[in-house]
Order: C-alpha cells, then structure tokens, then sequence
C-alpha cells in the first residue's frame, strides 16, 4: 500500500478493481484512507486531495471535538468568555441592570444573573452577532451582487452558517466568538450561496472574487473551528 501526503495530511491509498470513483475515508482514530480505480494517476489523486482538504479537517476536527471534554463554563470571577477571537474575563457586579456587558476588555455580569448565566451570555452573543454580522452583510451585498431576503442568528448545531430559500441567511450564535477575518469569510461563504447552491467551481470562483485570500481563511475555520469554544 502506498501512501500520499498533502501538507500535513498523510493518506493511505487503496486501489481496487471494484472502484468507479474516488473516494476517502476518516477512520474513528483519525487514519485517512483514499480508495481509487487501479487507473487514476498520483496526479489526479493529489488534486482530487488538495480539493478535499477542508473537508477533512473539518472532519478531524469533529472527531476530536467528540472525544474532547470541554470544561462548561463558571460564571464566576475570572472566567474567560471568548468574542471576536479574544478572551475576555467576566467579573459580577452589584447593578440592577438586567444584562451582560462588555466595557474596557471585561465582561460585566449583574450576580443575580448568575445562575442562569449561559442564558444571558448566548442572549448577548446573540444580540452582538446580529449587529456584527448585519453590517458585514451590508459591506458586501454590493460587491457581490446579491440582495439577501434576511438574516436570523441562532444555534444551527456543526455549521457555521446556510442560506435558506428565497436567500435569507442563517448563522450560528457562535459566529461571534471566531476571530473578525474568519467570520468574515463565513459571511462571504453563505452570500455566494444566494447564487450558487452548490460548491461548484462558480461558487468558490465568486467567494474568491469577493475575497481573494479565502482559501487560508476556509483553512483556518476547517482546522480550529470546532475547536472554538462555546459555553460548555
């Protein structure tokens, strides 16, 4: 069996008489096997590869995700609190207001709120990512031509975003947390969808119009990304 390595992804490569197309595997400790016709050359193979590699991280990264604990998060003094890629540490103050704030690089949490703090941090990441993520939209609606229906911030589990029927967008609450270029480029990624549905060459020739360093951002949010915390 030979083996193929692209950067720092290593493939085991199997040809079989049985195969018609190409195809890859992520085994449950994180061994990459590619399965080919005896036919297809290294050539073809390494770009079938580099054209898979943000899959496969974001594969990778699920897998460590799902073994990997994540402490949840105490709303206590002193916790960090991720926002635009930056930890920010939460202090509990005595107020009478009834949110969370973010003043001079600290989280303020009334103490009464405490208890249900998740709550009241998902509803100001929430909040904050609508604001955000609505002038980015803005910024770019122009550029790439498009006139999105809509724009809705909630949980949508493992993706980052999606565009919806009619060209309404969706993003994840914890868009926010993801450092400012790496949010940007989801934004991107999701208004070249109002066009192309699917990742067709179009798509990403469209999202590189729009961006042209893309491909080191989709790189990044493939390979951190799910390792962006939440709060537990």
């Amino acid at each position: 069996m030979s083996t193929l390595t692209i950067d720092d992804l290593t493939f085991d490569v199997r040809r079989s008489h049985t195969r018609r197309t190409l195809g890859i595997t992520v085994g449950r400790a994180g061994e990459l096997i590619v399965s080919a016709p005896p036919g297809v050359p290294e050539t073809q193979l390494k770009d079938f590869l580099a054209r898979k590699q943000a899959w496969v991280y974001t594969q990778l990264a699920k897998k460590e995700a799902l073994q990997h604990v994540v402490p949840r998060k105490q709303f206590v003094d002193g916790e960090g609190f991720t926002y635009l890629g930056r930890s920010h540490r939460l202090r509990l103050v005595e107020a009478t207001e009834t949110g969370v704030k973010l003043i001079a690089g600290r989280f303020l949490m009334p103490k009464a709120l405490a208890d249900q703090g998740e709550a009241h941090m998902v509803r100001w990441y929430s909040e904050r990512a609508r604001s955000w993520l609505e002038g980015k939209v803005s910024a770019y609606t122009n550029r790439m031509e498009v006139a999105p229906a809509g724009l809705t911030v909630q949980d949508l589990g493992y993706r980052w975003g999606s565009c919806g029927k009619g060209g309404r967008l969706y993003f994840h609450w914890k868009t926010i947390l993801l450092p400012a270029r790496i949010a940007e480029y989801v934004v991107v990624h999701e208004l070249a969808h109002i066009h192309e549905q699917h990742h067709t060459p179009e798509f990403w020739q469209r999202v590189e119009r729009a961006m042209p360093d893309y491909a080191r951002r989709k790189t990044w949010l493939a390979e951190h990304g799910m390792t962006v915390e939440g709060l537990g």
